[in-house]
């Protein structure tokens, strides 16, 4: 193991006091330019890095970031990035990292511009979102510039918005390969269906980036031909509602042989699905959720997608401690895995899920 640099060996390294070495490191105090160069470079040479911790202990700084989330009562699916960055805050603890947690109404977007005016209230250094309203979100993240308040952004990734990075699924992409996986289920003429159990859809940037690569794959296709519709359907919390409502489908699209659920909702569809129809519809969906997993494990869910979302809530946080405390660069864009999860590899998955993706804290 390489012995520790001090500023002792650097103030010996360039004829200069320790009082100057320690100047230049922290850029407090008048230093000749000269001798600052000269300091810099032997820091370089001698591979210096400085004790960060003992820094924040000593200034006594805290850092403050405020979370944003969707109410993980309301999904299950929110559950797995508050965890993700719970954890993180936890390993970044003696930093003197504090997150608090602000959590919105996941259909309404007043509430979220609510708590997203709370968050900022509190002056924190840093904030962690999940914009899953595209204009309200811009706008929280060009407050949060005006204020000079780092953002990172999960889940859904609003291009040409100003922030640190973000962290999640590439939205296109992710359609385009469940259009792949619901290939192999489809025969020339079957009809394919796009289905956005959701609310608030045209503001909401990332399910739309999903079927518009699905489509597009399908598209591509040259050796047969599969007919994609899309269809939304907001009532997805009343069962009956659903089943009638896809009764009716079923009856105008006799042919609708493949479903894609742009979210982690597709055990709510299957629910709707008596088991003669689960046989002959082949469904994609996103997520490892408990009921999402329980019908996969039944065969009556083909594939899920796994979007890494308790990594989303861990990474988020750990980038704003690289950047913010560590002085690392982060790179705009941190695309996460879209794993392919069948009943046959599902327990390697879940098992992957709690280890701690690679951090530099």
């Amino acid at each position: 193991m390489s012995q520790r640099i001090r500023i002792k060996d650097i103030a010996e390294e360039t004829g200069v006091s320790i009082g100057t070495v320690d100047r230049v490191i922290h850029n407090r105090g008048h230093v000749a330019a000269e001798v600052r160069e000269r300091v810099l470079q032997a820091m370089e040479k001698l591979g210096y890095e400085p004790n960060i911790l003992a820094r924040m202990l000593a200034n006594n700084r805290v850092l403050r970031i405020a979370a944003i989330l969707p109410d993980y009562r309301q999904d299950q699916y929110w559950v797995q990035p508050k965890e993700g960055a719970e954890k993180a805050a936890a390993a970044a603890e003696h930093y003197g990292v504090r997150v608090e947690f602000h959590f919105f109404k996941i259909f309404d977007a007043a509430d979220f511009q609510q708590k997203a005016r709370e968050a900022l209230s509190t002056a924190p250094n840093a904030l962690l979102v999940a914009p899953l309203f595209r204009r309200e979100g811009e706008a929280l993240l060009l407050e949060a510039a005006e204020r000079g308040v780092g953002v990172v952004t999960i889940n859904t990734n609003l291009e040409g918005a100003e922030c640190l990075c973000y962290i999640g699924q590439e939205s296109y992409q992710s359609g385009v390969l469940a259009g792949r996986l619901l290939n192999f289920e489809l025969n020339d003429g079957d009809h394919a269906m796009v289905l956005n159990l959701d609310k608030a859809v045209t503001n909401a940037r990332h399910l739309l980036d999903k079927e518009k690569g699905f489509r597009d794959f399908f598209t591509g296709v040259h050796d047969k031909s599969v007919t994609v519709y899309y269809e939304v359907f907001e009532d997805f919390d009343d069962p009956s509602a659903l089943r009638a409502w896809m009764a009716g489908q079923l009856e105008q699209t006799p042919r609708l042989t493949g479903i894609f659920v742009t979210n982690s909702r597709a055990y709510k569809l299957v629910d709707a699905l008596d088991d003669k129809l689960l046989r002959r519809i082949k469904i994609v969906g996103f997520d490892l959720v408990e009921p999402n997993l329980h019908y996969l494990g039944e065969n009556k869910i083909q594939f899920l997608i796994n979007q890494n979302a308790w990594h989303q809530g861990y990474l988020g946080i750990m980038a704003i401690v690289n950047h913010l405390i560590l002085n690392k660069e982060i790179g705009r864009h941190q695309y996460l895995p879209l794993d392919i999860v069948v009943r046959e590899n599902v327990e390697y998955y879940l098992a992957r899920t709690l280890e701690l993706p690679m951090a530099a804290v």
